[in-house]
């Protein structure tokens, strides 16, 4: 089983699902987070003065799946989210050991 984390930009979170539910990949987890990378953030005016904005809102979109889904899930999320412009996000694979659904003790595959 493989983990697929993706940090996007928020307005493209509707898009991701639906590549992902088009997939057959079903459930996510999606969180608020702050960070930057190569564009280590930006300046706003507010009120006629001007202050830097270092951490720019993102959201951390989490996919637990199956090993064979990985190519096209990864492919799925980079071509919904892209905007090409600087900032469109990361999207990281990682493995993952064990998963247990907690209210039938599947476990595996079967509780994905």
């Amino acid at each position: 089983m493989k983990i697929v984390v993706a940090i996007i930009k928020p307005f493209k979170l509707d898009e991701v699902r639906d590549a992902l539910t088009t997939l057959g990949v079903h459930g996510m987890t999606v969180t608020e987070v702050k960070g930057y990378g190569r564009q280590k953030g930006h300046t706003e005016i507010y009120r006629g003065a001007e202050y830097a904005v270092s951490f720019l809102p993102k959201l951390k979109v989490e996919v637990a799946i199956a090993p064979d889904l990985v190519a096209a899930t990864v492919d799925a999320i980079a071509a919904a989210a892209r905007t090409g412009q600087i900032g469109d996000g990361k999207i990281f694979v990682s493995g993952l050991d064990q998963a247990v659904r907690i209210r039938t003790g599947e476990r595996d595959l079967d509780a994905l």
